[in-house]
């Protein structure tokens, strides 16, 4: 279904990464304030049309997961985030490759000159929106 939009959150104590994606497009991303979330979540949903949000179940969740469900009613669900740090990292090298002589150390043994959770919220909106239905379609969300 085309209309899918989803706002997915990489929550963490002082900072989470925040994405939202339709399919095959990443429409926004960044990393926000812990403190600041609730006011970028009201703004992108009504900007982007979110229909349904994604938070990882890591440091944080249940915190932010208590603030989205104060704010939007559109389904959302704790996902597995297992794994998704290391492949952000190489997502952002594969976006930004690194230049001159830091071409020559391989990827997996550098670190972003940045924060990168927002790479990680992409890969948590992507993999949600590789299911076939939103949560709560199938009566499991």
């Amino acid at each position: 279904m085309s209309s899918r939009v989803v706002l997915a959150i990489d929550p963490g104590r002082q900072k989470c990464g925040v994405a939202v994606c339709a399919p095959g497009r990443v429409l926004a991303r960044t990393v926000v304030a812990t403190e600041h979330l609730a006011d970028l979540v009201r703004e992108w949903s009504g900007r982007f049309g979110v229909t349904e949000v994604v938070i990882g179940d890591r440091t944080g969740a249940a915190v932010v997961a208590r603030m989205v469900a104060g704010i939007l009613t559109v389904p959302q669900r704790l996902v597995d985030e297992a794994g998704t740090t290391l492949r952000a990292r190489f997502r952002y090298f594969a976006e930004h490759p690194p230049r001159g002589w830091r071409r020559l150390i391989p990827r997996g043994l550098q670190i972003p000159p940045r924060a990168y959770d927002d790479y990680v919220a992409v890969l948590l909106a992507e993999a949600a929106l590789a299911q076939d239905a939103p949560p709560g379609a199938h009566g499991n969300g």
